[in-house]
């Protein structure tokens, strides 16, 4: 009996030491040395204009306004709402995810074309076939931040036209917000679309 009271003892002590351990020391020495070494990433990437918060570095906003960048297409919309979609009870609350469409589904079909005819009508010296597929294609969370670097350069001339700002000017901000591949090797190069408008709404506020 004394070797079972022994053993359940020896148990319940080891359960509390991991518990204090897992669930109290390490969380907080995990924060602690985050907080020092990665205050920016592990505060969420934000990015703060004159004291406010206008974004993070993570996240894709919807850019409708012709004079700056737009971004992936998004099947949440980037979570984006408008008074009236609140007013009649359409918002889901934050999500992400993709429209999961099959390669025959007729509406992935029709949504492309719409997007095609979209981006066309706003860049009418664009051939079809000269558009980049990740202007076309959602991202897996429908939040991702960035685009490739020659789907910015393909807006170029549309912004700079509706901007004033000259072309050399923009090509500047694509490369200035342009993320190489890690070590040279791994990855693909892409521009973040909120930091480079940001760019472009100070030239264009100057």
């Amino acid at each position: 009996m004394s070797s079972f009271l022994k053993t359940l003892r020896n148990c319940f002590v080891l359960t509390i030491v991991l518990l204090v351990l897992c669930s109290i020391i390490y969380p907080l020495a995990l924060t602690g040395v985050s907080q020092l070494a990665f205050n920016h990433k592990a505060n969420g990437s934000l990015i703060e204009v004159d004291g406010k918060i206008v974004g993070s570095e993570l996240i894709g906003q919807d850019f409708t306004d012709k004079r700056f960048f737009r971004g992936r297409i998004s099947s949440i919309n980037y979570n984006t709402y408008t008074a009236e979609d609140l007013k009649n009870d359409l918002y889901s609350g934050v999500a992400s995810g993709s429209f999961n469409y099959g390669a025959t589904n007729i509406n992935l079909h029709d949504r492309v074309k719409n997007d095609i005819d979209e981006f066309l009508n706003a860049h009418s010296d664009i051939k079809k076939e000269d558009i980049p597929a990740d202007l076309l294609t959602a991202s897996g969370s429908g939040l991702d931040p960035h685009i490739s670097p020659s789907s910015a350069i393909i807006q170029i001339p549309a912004i700079s036209k509706a901007t004033g700002l000259s072309e050399s000017q923009l090509e500047k901000i694509v490369k200035d917000n342009t993320e190489h591949k890690i070590f040279g090797v791994f990855g693909e190069e892409v521009m973040n679309v909120l930091k480079a408008n940001l760019d472009i709404a100070r030239l264009i506020s100057e």
